[in-house]
């Protein structure tokens, strides 16, 4: 039992020797196909993982690019904004700094300004018909007639003021030897005032043909035939543009009053020699024509002191030391 046991043990061990390896390899068949789907898993895991991963990476990448791209807008709005606020900041302070400048300047525009309308206004009104001259007024004229003064210068009348030819009265009034000189004043809207100043005759000069009343520049005021009654003669050798004529002619004009009136005549070699002679026959040495006014006063009173007629002569040519003769 013991023998039989033994082989029957030993087939059994032998089919057990036997179906080991078949057990081994089924077991090993049946462990490769069981872990198969683990491994499977594992492998698909990671397979079905790495598109999710790299979809976070993407998503991360593309959360981080807008992070930086909004980080690069919000700076370069902020770099605007602090652009933007400087430059108003500096205009702001050129505005500051130009403040009295710009209002000078507004003040000059505005001035200048003024002025030119102002002007363009005046210069409307005097070229228009409103300016043109209408009134001719002469003043100063005794021994001329004013009519003729005017009629002369008429040629003027519609002309606006501003452009009233000078020459051209002045031509006019040339012909008039009585005016020593005259001046012109446009009065708006229509006036022209002409005032004179006669020439004011100082004596007589005889001539061949009877006598001409002159002025102190020997200008020929009038020609008479008879010498006329308070004009003292002129006598001058040189003639009327001689220094001696001028000197003497400044004497008489110099002479008051009543101390020409009793003038009968004037002479003078040289302009330091001017001799007077008085109604009565008394001379008078003035010398030259310097001084003329004290001269003229201390003869007075010599002439007060001592009538013409009761002397022979009167020297005032050292007015601080005059002789009665």
């Amino acid at each position: 039992m013991s023998a039989a046991k033994g082989p029957a043990a030993k087939a059994s061990a032998g089919k057990a020797s036997a179906g080991g390896p078949g057990s081994r390899t089924a077991k090993g068949a049946s462990g490769t196909t069981a872990a198969e789907p683990a491994a499977a898993r594992a492998a698909a895991a990671p397979a079905k993982s790495r598109p999710a991963a790299a979809s976070a990476r993407q998503r991360a990448a593309a959360a981080s690019a807008g992070d930086a791209s909004g980080s690069r807008d919000a700076a370069e709005r902020d770099l605007r904004r602090a652009e933007r606020a400087r430059r108003a900041y500096e205009r702001a302070e050129v505005r500051r700094f130009t403040k009295r400048s710009r209002r000078r300047r507004t003040l000059l525009i505005t001035a200048f300004g003024s002025v030119a309308l102002l002007a363009g206004l005046v210069a409307a009104i005097a070229y228009s018909p409103i300016m043109a001259l209408r009134d001719i007024r002469v003043e100063g004229a005794s021994r001329l007639d004013a009519g003729a003064i005017v009629e002369a210068i008429d040629g003027e009348l519609g002309t606006p003021l501003p452009l009233v030819d000078g020459a051209e009265v002045h031509r006019a009034l040339s012909g008039f030897s009585l005016i020593e000189r005259y001046t012109t004043e446009s009065i708006p809207p229509g006036t022209l005032v002409v005032r004179i100043v006669e020439r004011q005759p100082v004596g007589v000069l005889e001539g061949s043909g009877g006598y001409d009343v002159v002025d102190a520049a020997g200008v020929v005021i009038e020609h008479l035939d008879a010498r006329p009654e308070g004009m003292p003669l002129l006598v001058a050798p040189g003639g009327i543009a001689d220094d001696g004529f001028l000197a003497a002619t400044a004497v008489v004009r110099a002479l008051p009053e009543d101390v020409r009136a009793a003038l009968v005549q004037a002479s003078a070699e040289t302009a330091d020699d001017v001799r007077l002679e008085l109604g009565g026959g008394a001379e008078v040495v003035w010398g030259s024509p310097e001084d003329s006014e004290v001269k003229a006063e201390v003869l007075a009173a010599l002439m007060r002191a001592a009538p013409p007629d009761t002397v022979s002569s009167y020297d005032v040519s050292s007015p601080s030391s005059p002789v009665t003769g």
